[in-house]
């Protein structure tokens, strides 16, 4: 039997943050519930008009392309690309292709092979029979990246989408929220059995979360792998996602690049990019903020878990642990611990110098574990100092051995069954004792003392 490879390659729209649209003033406003109130003659496409470009949007572009380590370039140019759908009112969509902003670059492993900038189309609703166009999207920057063909499991795409998110979250060049279209993700898919890539590969669209992405090319993978093991061929083309269904649908053959008839726009001026002196290598690297990668590596170095420091690094009060870690560098582990499992990655009413008190109270066993966790519950909902509230809610840790000893003996009097056992051998119930002195003591003993009692009263 044949053996299958699949390879994948994927094509990514953002929407970037503007404050106008890409060729004209309109306000780009995600948020805009009412229909068809930003928009102008230009991207209505009256005719007469003349675009202008957006500076921001080039920008984002020069930024996006500095960070995955592509080449930008020194001349672009935009171009027409041709299509008739009710929600590109020109007739044409103003984008790129013989001279893309960036070229290459690597992303989570994967090479890119161009990113490039184009407007958006308008928003179609399909319901009752009837088809309704709102116009507000129309024209927003809209950044689009390609990868190589390059990945060869649903996974690696999974882990590529989420990294380009966190990436253009952390440079500030979109929200790129799946579920309100800010980021759509198109996969290429084939399967071959000669070991390079199909020719004959299919193109899904319609994918609305990542989880989504990773189930559409695992089904379609299947798909074709099945075809192809009856002798039968995968036919070219666009299919859909079907949420619902869980599978793939036929939508259209697939069109080639030579079907948009591609030609340079002849209303927008040519890019020199060295001419701009905001968008020079240096300039570009200077202003880049921490990148996702360099975060998660800084905090491994301080001994955060990976899957800890892989959730902080895309987490956005990211800022708050930094702010905690940097003044106690030594503890960042136990930060991330309590940050994640007791806050849930988000402080709400804590600030980063409580927070930090608290660490420090721990560490200097003013109060136990448990006790941090409670002190920790009413800071997260109130506010306030650790050390006041440890003691106004009776958290502090007790390391008095006289106050210690009377619990000690009485879980000892209440419990002869796990002392026998402790004193046979068995060592494990001696971890069932001190947790039985923690609930006398309400959790305000300190477990380390408390063991030491235990070993000396049961002695043989």
């Amino acid at each position: 039997m044949a053996t299958y490879k699949p390879t994948i390659g994927l094509e990514i729209h953002a929407e970037l943050k503007t404050r106008t649209k890409m060729f004209c003033t309109s306000p780009n406003d995600p948020d805009e519930t009412r229909p068809n109130v930003n928009v102008c003659p230009v991207c209505m496409a009256h005719p007469g008009t003349l675009p202008v470009i957006n500076r921001a949007a080039v920008h984002h572009m020069m930024r996006i392309g500095t960070a995955i380590g592509g080449t930008l370039a020194d001349f672009s140019e935009f171009d027409r690309k041709s299509y008739f759908y009710p929600d590109i009112p020109k007739g044409y969509q103003i984008s790129q292709y013989e001279h893309p902003l960036v070229a290459g670059g690597t992303l989570a492993g994967v090479p890119v092979t161009r990113v490039h900038l184009e407007e958006d189309t308008a928003r179609s609703t399909h319901a009752g029979g009837k088809s309704l166009v709102d116009f507000n999207r129309a024209g927003v920057p809209l950044m689009e990246l390609v990868t190589e063909p390059a990945m060869h499991d649903a996974e690696t795409a999974g882990k590529f989408a989420r990294e380009l998110q966190l990436l253009l979250r952390t440079l500030g060049a979109s929200e790129a929220n799946l579920e309100k279209g800010e980021m759509r993700i198109e996969a290429n898919v084939s399967v071959s059995s000669t070991g390079s890539p199909s020719r004959d590969y299919v193109e899904v669209k319609n994918i609305n979360s990542f989880r989504s992405v990773e189930r559409a090319i695992a089904y379609e993978i299947e798909r074709q792998t099945t075809l192809l093991e009856k002798g039968e061929r995968v036919v070219k083309a666009t299919r859909g996602w079907d949420e619902g269904k869980q599978q793939t649908f036929h939508q259209r053959l697939k069109e080639e690049s030579a079907d948009y008839r591609y030609f340079p726009e002849p209303d927008l001026p040519k890019l020199v990019i060295s001419d701009i002196t905001a968008f020079a290598h240096e300039a570009l690297v200077s202003e880049l903020p921490e990148l996702p990668w360099t975060r998660r590596d800084r905090y491994a170095a301080l001994g955060v878990k990976a899957e800890d420091a892989e959730f902080i690094a895309g987490n956005e009060h990211n800022d708050f642990f930094d702010a905690v870690i940097a003044a106690r560098p030594n503890s960042s582990a136990l930060v991330a611990n309590y940050f994640l499992s007791d806050l849930g990655g988000d402080p709400r009413a804590v600030s980063p110098e409580s927070f930090t008190a608290l660490i420090a109270m721990v560490e200097e066993n003013k109060v136990s574990s448990r006790g941090a966790k409670e002190v920790l519950a009413v800071m997260a909902a109130e506010g306030g100092d650790p050390a006041e509230i440890a003691k106004a809610k009776g958290f502090e840790q007790v390391s008095d051995t006289a106050a210690l000893g009377r619990a000690v003996e009485a879980v000892i009097a209440a419990n002869p069954g796990p002392v026998g056992e402790y004193q046979a051998g068995k060592e494990a119930a001696l971890q069932y004792l001190v947790g039985q002195s923690m609930r006398e003591t309400k959790g305000a003993g300190n477990p380390g003392v408390l063991r030491q009692l235990f070993i000396e009263a049961l002695k043989k």
